[in-house]
């Protein structure tokens, strides 16, 4: 099915406040990454706000708790741009910034060509990842779901 993409989520809970020194390499490499990102092949779309800064856009109570949004061609780009670039190198350095998280914090799920899902979307596709495990309607990269697969899908929305 070529008329879908594939969002993803990721959150994290930072160990500082962003101004922090701790979190102060991670701030320094945030436009880096980013314009990475958007350079890369098969990307669509991320989150951000007016100024294109996406650390201020606030979707969580808690300030500690930040949010990736991004939208690509396939599962392929995505991956390529996640552990093939220099992204990754910043990846590695999670525990530097970020609290180990018990819950999944990422999520990956189809979405038609043309939409950009709001950070709702997103935190209900995690939630439902927490809660069902991988299914075709929120999945990682562990798990090779197709958009047919997504379109067939019917969410369990009982509790």
């Amino acid at each position: 099915m070529n008329e879908f993409h594939l969002a993803q989520v990721n959150i994290a809970q930072m160990l500082a406040p962003m101004d922090d020194p701790i979190m102060a390499d991670f701030v320094a490499n945030l436009d880096r990454i980013n314009a990475l990102a958007e350079k890369s092949n098969g990307f669509v779309w991320r989150l951000k706000d007016e100024e294109g800064n996406a650390m201020a856009v606030r979707v969580f109570d808690d300030e500690f708790l930040i949010i990736n949004m991004s939208v690509w061609e396939n599962r392929q780009t995505l991956f390529d741009y996640v552990y093939k670039s220099m992204h990754v190198e910043i990846l590695k350095r999670k525990t530097e910034w970020f609290s180990n998280m018990k819950n999944m914090h990422m999520a990956l799920w189809y979405v038609p060509k043309g939409h950009f899902p709001t950070p709702q979307e997103a935190k209900d596709r995690l939630s439902y990842y927490n809660t069902h495990g991988a299914t075709p309607y929120a999945f990682g990269f562990k798990h090779e779901f197709t958009a047919e697969e997504a379109v067939a899908y019917q969410p369990n929305t009982t509790v």
